[in-house]
């Protein structure tokens, strides 16, 4: 079994992805509480434009921290950078602690996305450079289960406890992670690219729990040479062929990712349950749905270096484009005041989790796999801070935008647009992505170089120093 042979690593990386799973809570948290804020009897009122800004306010602040956290990730290190991430949301839930107006949980959903937008630029870094080539992808797709851990946490204590009760747990969370992660190891691609080989020698035997990694060490060390003889620059990005393909394909699939309607579904899971009137409870339903989201993500995990990246993501886009469409079908005959409804109103308790296992079997999980590795050392942090900034500006629109269509042109309108996008990622998927599954990181940088027509590229071989034609 991997995760007993590769157990240290697993625990660096669960230690390390606690942060994600704080950034799950502060996703999760508008779930249970933006109801508590409309209510009559709300102990701050709150308008539905105001919960939509406080819904969406952390999103858009967290495109902020991603260009200095890829410039803290290349100068102190993933680990540094990652602890750093903790003291936005402590003093983010502080804030909601003492909260006694609407503006002041404005200002601790903004700090709180600093932390969000550091977390998500320096996690899939750190575990796609301490991972072994074959757990790679099952070790990059713990940044989503351990979100959604964070997430269904909000689903099961919110609606029973009080807005100070939930922070106080909430506020836990980072607090263990710094405890923990502080023990780990940096990374040790850092250390080489820094040119301190004993550190990294030492980080990786700390890593593979081995006292012999001396091949590993050499390979790692010829990949980090060839990639950093010319400094990484912004630029680069566009005008490399491999890089400006690499990162098409993840901007296209990230915008599937959030314009599939997850955010804003999780974001507005009770309000939406609630309008669908299921049956089932708006607030078990959530926990049904954040249960169905956590177990997924671990079944995920375990199937992504089994059957590969884009199988995955093709079955996740298909299940979520003909989930929205159904949604969209059910919310538009209540629209309509079809007596037929009356029938259906199993519908959202069926296919919204229907939904959810679709998306985060593929959709959630495996594109923090591929982020992890598809770039060379020299750009990888750059690649990543822009495909966070472009993270954050979809999921900000989607979380704003679909509270403004649902009220303005109903439901059903989000849902099938929602719909529309997921099929043209479909498309997108099909086209575009080339399968990583087990690569190295030279294997997949071949790959990506590769010209479409045919005509042979020359690139250096980092493990062994040779020429490779690639036809």
């Amino acid at each position: 079994m991997s995760i007993r042979r590769n157990w240290r690593e697993y625990v660096a990386a669960l230690s390390a992805t606690l942060i994600t799973a704080a950034a799950g809570t502060t996703v999760g948290w508008t779930s249970p509480t933006l109801p508590i804020l409309l209510a009559e009897n709300s102990p701050i009122q709150t308008s539905k434009d105001q919960s939509s800004w406080i819904a969406s306010f952390m999103i858009l602040c967290s495109v902020v921290s991603p260009i200095p956290a890829s410039y803290l990730a290349d100068r102190i290190g993933t680990k540094k950078t990652l602890l750093l991430a903790s003291i936005p949301y402590i003093i983010g839930w502080i804030l909601v602690m003492l909260a006694r107006n609407v503006p002041t949980i404005y200002v601790s959903r903004l700090i709180s996305g600093l932390g969000y937008g550091i977390a998500y630029t320096a996690a899939p870094m750190y575990l796609g450079e301490i991972a072994s080539d074959e757990c790679r992808g099952a070790m990059a797709t713990l940044i989503t289960v351990m979100s959604k851990l964070g997430i269904l946490s909000q689903y099961c204590i919110g609606p029973y406890v009080s807005m100070l009760g939930l922070a106080s747990f909430n506020i836990t969370i980072p607090i263990l992670f710094v405890l923990s992660f502080s023990m780990m190891p940096e990374s040790p691609y850092y250390f080489l690219k820094s040119g301190e080989t004993n550190q990294a020698e030492r980080s990786l035997k700390k890593l593979r729990g081995k006292f012999f990694v001396r091949e590993e060490l050499d390979s790692m060390t010829h990949l980090v040479n060839e990639d950093m003889k010319e400094k990484g620059r912004w630029k680069d990005l566009i005008t490399e062929r491999g890089n400006r393909k690499g990162l098409v394909i993840l901007l296209g699939i990230y915008f599937t990712q959030q314009f599939c309607g997850s955010t804003a579904i999780i974001s507005y899971a009770e309000q939406i349950f609630s309008a669908a009137e299921g049956g089932l409870g708006a607030k078990e339903s959530c926990i049904l749905f954040g249960s169905v989201q956590l177990l997924t993500s671990a079944i995920s995990s375990q199937l992504v270096d089994r059957l590969g990246r884009k199988p995955l993501l093709l079955i996740s886009s298909c299940g979520v484009g003909l989930a929205n469409i159904i949604i969209g079908a059910y919310f538009y005959m209540k629209h309509e005041n079809d007596s037929f409804v009356v029938n259906l109103k199993f519908i959202p308790i069926v296919v919204i989790p229907i939904f959810i296992f679709s998306y985060t079997i593929g959709l959630a999980t495996v594109p923090f796999a591929i982020t992890s590795e598809i770039f060379p050392t020299n750009i990888k942090s750059k690649a990543t801070c822009v495909i966070q900034i472009f993270v954050a500006l979809m999921t900000f629109a989607v979380t704003k935008l679909y509270q403004v269509v649902a009220d303005n042109l109903d439901t059903y309108v989000a849902f099938w647009g929602f719909g529309v996008l997921s099929i043209a990622g479909v498309i997108f998927i099909v086209v575009l992505l080339p399968e990583t599954k087990g690569q190295s990181f030279a294997a997949i940088q071949e790959k990506l170089y590769r010209s479409e027509k045919g005509v042979a590229y020359e690139k250096r071989d980092s493990y062994t120093g040779g020429n490779v034609t690639i036809n």
